[in-house]
């Protein structure tokens, strides 16, 4: 998810009473809940290394360990060379509190990570598998509003402070019912026509609950399109005229590099676009889970092959 949501958790967390258990609570919430994507600066190295390298080993079980350790270190070195020699006595840190409110922000994170299509590697670095939730798009104004008035009402002391986190449970609660039933809807459709579902996602989409991303992979290659729940449930899926894995030799070759792999790594519907450029090629390579048109989006890289490749 977004740092805003990251953000939002923490802060309500923080209004329903866990801020009051030590001085610095709420630093330390909000803190914890982002403190996990300090492996966004991976994107210095390019965004191939990004997307093989994010939600690994800052997000994993171990770091779930590691992380809340390191972060109630640094609280408890500001608390004591910054915080009390600036304002002198002052309400105690109270460093078993500390680390229990970093335990709860930090593993907040990888578990709304998890409920998008980007994945996450649970098991790292013990294992570099990919985990789906399938729930929510990356950035979703709904879990904003409802996480942002429960924060203000509590705020005016006018509702029970944790009825904003519990109206975004609730919806994300409904939001994954209804991709696993849209996902259950296509496959039976495709399955009334004789096609067998190999793989299938249906992605939520921004702003609206009721649309859906769907990508599906069949014997005969990926077909897409969009779900709709209302007025009634439909999808209309298009076959994909990309090929899935490296059948031409240029592909082959492209597949070699590292940035290739690295890339690879991390796609979940990958596809292969070939074309000549000057006296080579440009093999493009796709993830059809976020774009069909790998030119201009950022789940996507490009290799060049030299002409040489047979």
């Amino acid at each position: 998810m977004d740092p805003v949501t990251h953000t939002l958790v923490g802060a309500s967390l923080a209004q329903t009473g866990l801020k009051d258990r030590t001085a610095l609570g709420t630093a330390t919430l909000l803190v914890g809940a982002n403190l996990p994507d300090v492996d966004v600066l991976a994107y210095f190295w390019g965004n191939e290394t990004a997307v093989w390298f994010r939600r690994g080993l800052t997000h994993g079980l171990l770091a779930l360990v590691v992380l809340p350790l390191v972060l109630t270190g640094v609280v408890l070195l500001w608390d004591r060379a910054v915080r009390r020699p600036a304002a002198g006595e002052q309400r105690p840190v109270v460093p078993r509190q500390v680390l229990m409110l970093a335990a709860l922000a930090v593993a907040t994170h990888p578990l709304l990570d998890f409920l998008n299509v980007y994945g996450m590697r649970w098991l790292a670095p013990f294992s570099w598998r990919w985990f789906y939730g399938d729930t929510l798009f990356i950035v979703d104004p709904w879990v904003w509003g409802l996480l942002a008035a429960g924060i203000w009402l509590a705020r005016r002391g006018t509702v029970w402070p944790k009825l904003g986190m519990t109206a975004a449970v609730v919806y994300t609660l409904g939001m994954w019912g209804s991709g696993q039933a849209a996902r259950n809807y296509v496959s039976d459709e495709l399955k009334k026509a004789g096609v067998t579902v190999q793989r299938a996602v249906a992605a939520p989409m921004a702003v609206t609950p009721f649309v859906r991303w769907v990508v599906v992979e069949t014997a005969g290659g990926y077909s897409a399109g969009v779900f709709h729940w209302l007025p009634r449930p439909r999808v209309d899926l298009q076959p994909l005229p990309f090929d899935r894995g490296p059948e031409q030799p240029m592909a082959e070759a492209a597949v070699e590099a590292t940035q290739a792999r690295r890339f690879l790594a991390w796609a979940r519907f990958p596809y292969f676009l070939v074309s000549r450029e000057g006296e080579g090629y440009a093999v493009r390579i796709g993830d059809a889970r976020y774009t069909l048109d790998p030119e201009s989006s950022w789940a996507s890289t490009t290799i060049h092959v030299d002409s040489s490749v047979p």
